[in-house]
């Protein structure tokens, strides 16, 4: 069983005013493990940190102290071993607009990481592979899909692409910063769905960014509570949600928006993400 582990992980930002200049850090001593066929949950508000926690793992920024280990062995920042890291690791981004090039057809953004990672066979191989990727994704027919461009799809359509990119040179841990919060609320669930069905197929490492405390009780092994760029809480889900130890976790909890259908929301994420068994 392979393992993503953060250990003492850490990030200054220099902000600048005028001649003045001081240091932000956005993320303090943060530590876990997240083993493949998990998934563990970093919630927090805007400007917790959580977001630079998954940019440092993604090798988008270089951490300023701390160390990332990929089965127990340190990752490298360059070279053919960054390749090889980014081959286990992706990233699905918060806006599936921003993060899809829109010059593109869908099929270019699936078969480019292919062959950027390795994959190899001739044209009609390819699109087999590109087709394949798009139906674990839902995105039927395929060659109809395969052709489109990102403003010729909807939201959820573009995510849907964005995971299926993930997914195409192997991944087996996916980072995945707010996936569903810039989509309808009506969609949201099935990418939920989505991403917990190929968890299970691939075995795959989730780590779920997310302010959504509802859907990171239900779809998460683990919560990790974030405040000023440090943990101020971890636990199994359920005992986070059910029992909160710290006062920002509480502060959350009262926060969350619709009090009056959280029991609602709650029944229908339990029925899109099946219940995990205990362990």
């Amino acid at each position: 069983m392979g393992s993503l582990e953060v250990r003492g992980l850490g990030k200054d930002f220099i902000v600048r005013n005028g001649l003045r200049r001081s240091t932000l850090r956005a993320a303090n001593d943060i530590s876990f493990v997240l083993e493949q066929g998990k998934t563990i949950a970093i919630v927090g508000e805007s400007g917790s940190g959580k977001s630079t926690v998954a940019r440092m793992i993604a090798k988008l920024e270089q951490p300023t102290s701390g160390h990332i280990l990929l089965d127990g062995a340190p990752t490298a920042t360059r070279g053919r071993a960054l390749a090889e890291y980014r081959h286990q690791v992706q990233m699905v981004f918060q806006d599936p607009f921003a993060s899809l090039n829109p010059f593109h057809s869908v099929a270019h953004h699936l078969d480019r990481p292919l062959r950027l990672h390795g994959a190899s066979g001739d044209a009609d191989e390819m699109r087999r592979r590109v087709s394949e990727l798009l139906e674990r994704v839902n995105l039927s027919p395929a060659d109809v899909f395969a052709a489109k461009k990102p403003h010729e799809m909807s939201g959820g359509q573009r995510q849907r692409v964005a995971i299926a990119r993930a997914l195409a040179p192997g991944a087996r841990f996916l980072i995945a910063d707010e996936p569903v919060s810039m989509l309808d609320v009506s969609i949201r669930l099935s990418i939920l769905n989505l991403l917990a069905r190929l968890q299970r197929e691939d075995n795959l490492g989730v780590l779920y960014i997310t302010h959504d405390l509802a859907t990171a009780r239900h779809f998460s092994d683990e919560i990790v509570v974030m405040l000023r760029g440090q943990i101020v809480e971890r636990g199994r889900a359920d005992d986070v949600i059910l029992n909160p130890q710290h006062d920002y976790t509480k502060q959350l909890l009262a926060a969350a928006p619709d009090p009056r259908n959280r029991g609602r929301l709650r029944d229908e994420v339990r029925a899109a993400v099946p219940s995990r068994p205990a362990t």
